[in-house]
């Protein structure tokens, strides 16, 4: 796997987790809500899910053998994308804090 796979990898391990691990939108904007809703965070969680998807099929096109995928690899990619998001629901959801 080149460099530029092995980065996005990285990137959407990163990118699933985000929505869990802060109270902020997006990890910049800040709420006026103490916590986040979990509708919020699903949104988040398919936003990025699309954010890292471009940053793939832009890397892919710059390295110049852009391929077609059909619908199977964008429900197998976000089903990886959401187990890939487990660690961090499992830290705001499930981890009891004293």
């Amino acid at each position: 796997m080149s460099a530029a796979g092995w980065f996005i990898v990285l990137v959407a391990l990163v990118g699933a987790n985000l929505p869990f691990l802060n109270q902020r939108l997006f990890a910049f904007v800040p709420m006026r809500a103490e916590k986040k809703s979990a509708w919020l965070r699903i949104g988040e969680l398919i936003v990025l899910y699309f954010a890292v998807g471009a940053l793939g099929f832009l890397l892919e096109a710059r390295a110049g053998n852009r391929f077609e995928q059909g619908w199977q690899f964008y429900a197998i990619t976000f089903s990886l994308f959401v187990v890939a998001a487990f660690p961090g629901f499992a830290w705001q959801y499930l981890v009891k804090r004293r």
